[in-house]
């Protein structure tokens, strides 16, 4: 796999990134706001996420005591548990699923899920920022996914608002 000149396709305004933003499928369901985040240690899914997709994991949780930091800013977050849920991206041709363990975060966000090193490893996946863009091995060849420049400006402006409005949940 290797970028290019030909996988630009836009002159951007600003020079500096943008979140890389998906839509995979996570548990049989489209998921349309799922941050692509090479810097993050961890894959996330939120409580609220779950509630929207209806589905039940109570019972499928693994308990987890290890706190994650920088979610909510200058707080640190102890999940509920983890689970393990297939993840596919796919195109019409082509696709790839993997089973990534999630951690699941009791408090709300502005994206459904974040889907951090470990899952970009498991998939063996290649996010450029610049481009919006993000390849990795499918089935049958290459598998390119590009990210929309309108959602990614509009969920780096909503996600530099979120954090000021946003409460841990009270133990």
């Amino acid at each position: 796999m290797s970028f290019s000149r030909d996988d630009q396709w836009t002159s951007f305004f600003e020079l500096r990134k943008f979140p890389l933003v998906l839509d995979p499928v996570v548990a049989s369901v489209r998921l349309t706001r799922v941050l692509i985040d090479g810097r993050s240690g961890l894959n996330l899914l939120f409580t609220g996420t779950l509630k929207k997709i209806e589905l039940d994991i109570i019972d499928m949780l693994t308990p987890s005591k290890s706190p994650f930091y920088s979610i909510v800013l200058g707080n640190s977050a102890t999940p509920l548990g983890s689970v393990t849920l297939a993840v596919t991206f796919r195109t019409r041709e082509n696709y790839k699923t993997n089973y990534i363990k999630f951690e699941v975060a009791n408090f709300e966000s502005s994206n459904h899920a974040i889907l951090g090193r470990p899952a970009l490893a498991k998939f063996m996946a290649v996010p450029h920022y610049v481009y919006q863009l993000l390849k990795m091995p499918g089935k049958h060849g290459v598998l390119s996914f590009r990210g929309d420049l309108k959602k990614s400006y509009a969920y780096d402006q909503e996600a530099i608002e979120y954090p000021s409005t946003t409460r841990m949940p009270d133990a």
